[in-house]
């Protein structure tokens, strides 16, 4: 097929990511957030996708709920930009909802023209990284993602997310098939939610078991990136982010860097680029 295939809006961007879940509550929105600022600390340019359209979340979880889509004047949409250094940015269902206590109550076809708009509409410019944070299970939009993204030579896998739960677990293995069937590269398994970090004495409780997600890792012979925990910090630094911006002048960048799961992702995120075969190098290296 030709080049011609490939969504023109996909094509000055290096490196395409996608965060996959077999299921709903497993925290995916909580990965793409981390994962975008770990690549934000290592000076990359990143945009994050939003095509979650039952739980557009991440307005809220970047501090963007305010923030307003713009149309350029080739009819595409202007992606809502974090600050001035253009550095972060954000497209998502959610800033085309009046309210977020607003449901989507759209048929199939409804949502996938949706995602296919998103995909071919939206005027990055120039990226390092964009992640697509995606709707739980394998649906029909998971298929429309695939159908747009099957000729780009950008797209270097997906990150599976669990929890430690059995009932996440078997959901996650027939999300790792449906990526061998469109040839999505799994670059591996992260297990979110395990244990609980005590905000006192910073010891953590496996209140939801553990180790789940590095057995099915190993069972399926994938990479397993790592665990994280339920840290109250990093909650806090999501739900104040705003006020704090205002008041002290921290961007979300800067206080993620002082919470403890900052380290623990930056791991995490190494693996990842390891695994797509990114050598990770200096950053920035986008023509503005």
């Amino acid at each position: 097929m030709s080049s011609e295939e490939v969504p023109k809006s996909l094509k000055k961007i290096k490196h395409i990511i996608l965060v996959l879940s077999g299921k709903g509550g497993v925290g995916k929105s909580s990965i793409t957030t981390q994962l975008a600022l770990s690549l934000i600390q290592k000076n990359y340019k990143v945009g994050v996708l939003d095509i979650d359209l039952t739980g557009p979340s991440l307005p809220r979880m970047l501090g963007l709920e305010n923030g307003k889509v713009h149309q350029s004047s080739n009819n595409g949409w202007i992606p809502v930009f974090y600050d001035q250094s253009q550095q972060l940015s954000l497209m998502s269902l959610g800033f085309l909802l009046n309210d977020r206590g607003n449901s989507v109550v759209w048929r199939g076809p409804k949502k996938t023209a949706m995602i296919k708009q998103f995909l071919k509409d939206v005027e990055w410019g120039s990226l390092d990284y964009l992640l697509i944070d995606t709707p739980p299970g394998t649906s029909d939009e998971h298929i429309a993602i695939a159908e747009e993204l099957r000729y780009c030579t950008n797209v270097e896998g997906a990150v599976i997310v669990t929890t430690p739960q059995l009932v996440s677990i078997n959901d996650v293995k027939k999300e790792i098939n449906f990526c061998k069937k469109v040839n999505f590269k799994v670059l591996g398994v992260v297990e979110n939610m395990s244990g609980f970090i005590c905000p006192h004495c910073e010891e953590c409780t496996n209140i939801f078991g553990a180790g789940g997600g590095k057995k099915l890792a190993e069972e399926v012979q994938l990479p397993y990136l790592g665990n994280v925990p339920i840290d109250p910090n990093f909650v806090d630094i999501i739900e104040k982010q705003t006020e704090l911006r205002k008041t002290e002048g921290k961007t979300l960048v800067d206080l993620y860097s002082g919470c403890r799961l900052s380290t623990m992702f930056a791991e995490i995120t190494d693996k990842v680029l390891l695994n797509a075969g990114i050598e990770d190098g200096t950053a920035m290296q986008t023509d503005n």
